[in-house]
């Protein structure tokens, strides 16, 4: 199984410290935070890695390499502009292949279990079941969730129903979900999960486990006082 590592945004809001470093690569107890998802990747037997980027991609490449220092294989898709989730995706479809593959957010600090990921994204048929998607108890800066849990392990586009949840942004994902979204070119992820929703073809799952939106200068210092824990990892 093939996993993607999102790392194409450009991290407005952690201006200065991204003004130079993708980031993807700002350091988090001692490592790039994407290194904390390769290694976890890796650990999970997840080895065949593809990155998107846009953004100072060129240090992504330089810093990360073909994987080998991490035991890994990585290809990278490259994007002259950021192509929003959906766009991304489709466009790196030739390198992810026909099977079922996980996507991450790079800018994230998870103890996630990829490695229970995997199986979900082994049950995805492409037909009655297109994604599978993690979700978190609502932060404080997102209070009213994104999609809601319902009791037969589905989930719908409305946080009313069921359990209000907020998209972790990692999930599994079957090619087919994105069949009609033309590559290179910039589209949203959210209206493709709403419209699969619709047909009951979305399911998902509560990780209560550590999850961290590194999205401010103050939560990327959370989130290196955590990793420092994991030193040696």
């Amino acid at each position: 199984m093939k996993a993607m590592i999102l790392a194409a945004g450009r991290g407005e809001r952690m201006r200065p410290l991204t003004d130079h470093t993708p980031k993807p690569l700002l350091p988090v107890g001692g490592e790039p935070l994407i290194g904390w998802h390769i290694k976890r990747l890796r650990d999970a037997g997840i080895t065949e890695l593809v990155i998107n980027h846009a953004w100072l991609g060129e240090r992504i490449e330089a810093a990360l390499g073909d994987g080998a220092a991490y035991g890994v294989s990585i290809a990278y898709s490259r994007e002259g502009t950021a192509l929003e989730t959906a766009g991304g995706i489709a466009t790196a479809l030739p390198l992810l292949g026909e099977a079922p593959f996980i996507v991450v957010n790079g800018d994230v600090l998870t103890d996630i279990d990829f490695a229970a990921l995997g199986d979900a994204a082994a049950q995805l048929d492409g037909q009655q079941r297109l994604a599978h998607l993690l979700l978190v108890p609502n932060p404080q800066h997102h209070p009213g969730g994104d999609f809601g849990l319902l009791a037969d392990g589905r989930l719908s586009a409305s946080p009313a129903d069921g359990e209000a949840l907020t998209f972790s942004g990692i999930a599994a994902y079957h090619p087919a979900l994105f069949a009609a979204t033309p590559p290179h070119q910039p589209a949203k992820l959210a209206p493709l999960l709403r419209a699969a929703m619709a047909e009951g073809r979305v399911s998902g799952a509560r990780h209560d486990g550590l999850w961290l939106d590194v999205g401010t200068a103050e939560r990327l210092a959370e989130a290196d006082a955590i990793a420092r824990g994991w030193a040696g990892r």
